[in-house]
């Protein structure tokens, strides 16, 4: 295990930044094991002064289970296409001054899919000068700050999930980057309102604003209803780490225990670079259900 490896948090209940960890070195199943803990207890990790490669960033990635290429196949990396680059910048150098509206609504990664993935990473390469973070909001505070009465409704509750297809609709930004053909082949999937962290057992509110379109058995309106009053709810500041982008961060998140959004608030003429790569567990925690299909678990 690496030595003098600490801690420091970053906010009320999410966020750590940790010292005394060098990527490009060697790491260990302790020190892996290390880090998975501790994001398990903080749900985000912060790690400075990075310098990793698009096959180091995937390496390290699969330390951890199974990375996998995201959906948007414009963004995969040409060698490695389980890191994808989330950049403004275009394949000619030009910068694509909507870029920085891209992932601004608030979502957890691949809810869209029947199993879900366990962390992601994001490496910072080239940011802004001003403004560009990124804000991630603690599912698992924000479920135990949920009236009684609300928690018990929600565990009882199942939540419907498909690309883009919640009331923080992003569909106007995606679609034009999928084929008709794709988007009409992406399904419906049933997960749970509530679920429980694999590592430590804390109940987490699994609904987002952009992939939760609805729940079982409740009327569309009121569905829509509930997602706008869980999403404000769970993004109330006491909630939220805003990471303030440095190059050479790398930022790691749970995706289970939280959800994310881009701040959308850097000048669309500056170069935003970043490397991602998303992880899934070598064994599904849960495998959803095919809305209006009989469940595979």
């Amino acid at each position: 295990m690496q030595d003098t490896l600490s801690l420091k948090p970053l906010g009320p209940h999410i966020g750590a930044e940790v010292a005394g960890l060098d990527l490009s070195r060697p790491l260990d199943d302790t020190t892996i094991d290390w880090i998975a803990r501790s994001l398990a207890t903080h749900a985000v990790l912060v790690l400075r002064d990075q310098k990793l490669d698009a096959a180091q960033l995937g390496a390290f990635g699969r330390r951890f289970g199974v990375p996998k290429p995201h959906l948007l196949e414009g963004y995969q990396h040409a060698d490695f296409p389980e890191v994808s680059m989330v950049t403004n910048v275009a394949r000619d150098g030009t910068i694509d001054p909507f870029g920085v509206k891209r992932a601004t609504t608030w979502h957890s990664d691949e809810t869209y899919k029947q199993t879900i993935p366990r962390l992601a990473m994001l490496h910072g390469l080239e940011v802004p000068a001003d403004g560009g973070g990124t804000l991630f909001a603690d599912m698992r505070a924000a479920f135990d700050a949920l009236p009684e009465g609300t928690r018990t409704r929600l565990r009882a509750m199942t939540g419907l999930h498909k690309f883009t297809s919640g009331p923080a609709d992003a569909r106007r930004v995606y679609a034009s980057q999928m084929t008709p053909e794709k988007l009409a082949a992406l399904k419906d999937w049933e997960h749970p309102a509530v679920v429980r962290h694999p590592g430590n057992g804390r109940e987490i509110l699994f609904v987002n604003p952009s992939h939760t379109h609805g729940f079982v058995n409740l009327g569309r309106d009121e569905g829509t209803a509930l997602i706008e009053e869980l999403a404000e709810h769970s993004t109330q500041p006491d909630f939220v780490y805003q990471h303030n982008w440095r190059v050479g961060d790398l930022v790691i998140w749970d995706e289970v225990s939280t959800m994310h959004k881009g701040a959308g608030d850097s000048p669309p003429d500056q170069r935003r670079m970043l490397m991602r790569t998303i992880v899934h567990p070598a064994t599904p925690y849960w495998r959803a259900a095919e809305h209006g299909a009989q469940a595979t678990t």
